[in-house]
């Protein structure tokens, strides 16, 4: 009988020019694993961000399988009703509730889109969709005691990352980050477990914090500033905590650690629906004086063509005459109509009157089924150098300006993926075209259990 077990660690938005290019040799641990096993890019889900690509991940189904396409997704055809993607949405069977089926254990902690927990055999702790630590978000419940009295109160998620007040942002990031891994240590002892994964939300949040104090290129950085080390301190400090769980598995445990995505830096924002107004194909009642939020009660839906929602990419939704309740686009006129809006998305340009290169995708080019309502359009501003906002009423379509906050970086469409198979050790090499989706049928592979017809992913070896 094989005592094989799986261990992921997985680290949202972790980026893989910080961890196999800039600062390898700042991260021993880490660097063990590249060494001894197999390394590569992860490459992302489109959209590339934390919902949908986690689940993605661990269902091995695209984001047009599972039917969700962010946190907030249209409920059905009308312009007003919408809902979170919690856990509640995902249908599909993620790895551990296979493993349930096969009788196996597993301890879950963090993953996204597990909150409100479902049964499994074994144990989860919910995710950052968890609105309070008073919310019942273990499975079974009384795990969440079980950690208060030998860990501490657990830590959801930084409250608030998008802040000016970095030095808070910072504390708030170690805290959670120590607590995250003190629990899964205790977890790692406590709980018997075929399958271990836990995810922490830090690297995506210093990131989105910080990045501009880092990066050189970054049009806001400064030179000299005082976080300039704040990343990589903060990668180094993630290193030591993954070094003191490497020192409880054998050689009998497979180390996948893996992100959902990659980050960039954020050169700017479009301000997506004052675009549409200008283009003629969004109507509102009354323009705001200053910048605001578009509502859809100030949309005039008799003469909006499209409207945008906005992001670290781009959604946008055509008003379709026996779909939408006030559609103005003829069916028979839909392809064409769209192939107008992309080629003027695809030739925007910033300030200066250079292309930013964006990116729009037809769902159904992208997927091999669409499910749910998806948006007509997913669309990578500037190749997700550019964020997309939603707001009107901004002086120009150009904004350097965060409407949700202060924010430095977008999300790249490639991850980060380590595999350690000591059974069976890369020695460094490097995995080309590794795709999220892989993970799963990767780790029922190494748990000698049979991978779903319906996978998507693929065995990576």
């Amino acid at each position: 009988m094989s005592n094989r077990r799986v261990l992921i660690i997985g680290l949202d938005c972790f980026t893989p020019q910080f961890v196999f290019d800039q600062w390898k040799d700042e991260l021993p641990n880490i660097k063990s694993l590249i060494n001894r096993g197999t390394h590569g890019l992860l490459e992302s889900t489109i959209p590339a961000i934390t919902v949908p690509a986690w689940q993605s991940m661990m269902t091995s189904k695209y984001p047009g399988q599972l039917g969700f396409y962010g946190f907030r997704n249209r409920k059905n055809y009308s312009y007003d009703e919408m809902f979170f993607a919690n856990a509640l949405a995902v249908k599909e069977p993620a790895v551990w509730d296979l493993l349930t089926e096969a009788g196996k254990d597993s301890v879950v902690i963090g993953v996204p889109q597990t909150y409100p927990p479902k049964p499994l055999k074994g144990n989860l702790i919910g995710c950052f969709l968890t609105p309070d630590t008073d919310s019942e978000f273990t499975y079974p419940a009384e795990l969440k005691d079980e950690i208060w009295k030998n860990v501490g109160e657990y830590i959801i998620d930084v409250k608030d990352f998008r802040t000016d007040d970095k030095v808070k942002l910072i504390r708030q990031l170690y805290q959670m980050t120590s607590r995250r891994f003190a629990t899964v240590r205790y977890m790692m002892d406590a709980k018997p477990w075929d399958f271990f994964m836990f995810v922490d939300m830090g690297p995506d949040r210093i990131h989105h914090g910080m990045w501009k104090y880092v990066d050189p290129e970054h049009p806001l950085h400064e030179p000299g500033n005082r976080f300039q080390n704040s990343i990589l301190n903060y990668y180094k400090y993630l290193d030591e905590e993954i070094g003191t769980i490497l020192e409880k598995i054998g050689d009998e445990t497979v180390v996948l650690l893996v992100s959902d995505h990659g980050a960039k830096r954020m050169d700017g924002g479009i301000c997506f629906n004052d675009w549409l107004i200008q283009q003629g194909w969004l109507a509102v009642k009354e323009m705001p004086d200053k910048p605001a939020q578009l509502k859809n009660d100030n949309i005039d839906w008799s003469k909006t063509k499209v409207w945008g929602s906005g992001g670290y990419y781009g959604r946008l939704f055509l008003n379709v005459k026996g779909r939408e309740p006030d559609g103005q686009i003829d069916p028979a006129d839909y392809d064409k109509f769209r192939a107008e809006v992309i080629e003027k998305v695809e030739a925007i340009t910033d300030p200066d009157g250079n292309n930013i290169g964006s990116k729009a995708f037809k769902p159904e080019e992208i997927y091999p089924v669409v499910n749910g309502i998806a948006p007509d359009l997913i669309v990578y501003f500037g190749d997700l150098k550019w964020r997309s906002l939603g707001s009107i009423g901004n002086p120009e379509i150009w904004s350097f300006e965060n409407d949700t906050g202060p924010d430095d970086a977008n999300h790249a469409q490639h991850g980060v993926f380590i595999l350690y198979d000591p059974k069976n050790p890369g020695n460094g090499k490097t995995y080309e075209g590794a795709h999220l989706m892989d993970v799963a049928p990767t780790v029922l592979d190494a748990l000698s259990e049979p991978i779903p017809e319906d996978f998507e992913g693929k065995v990576i070896r």
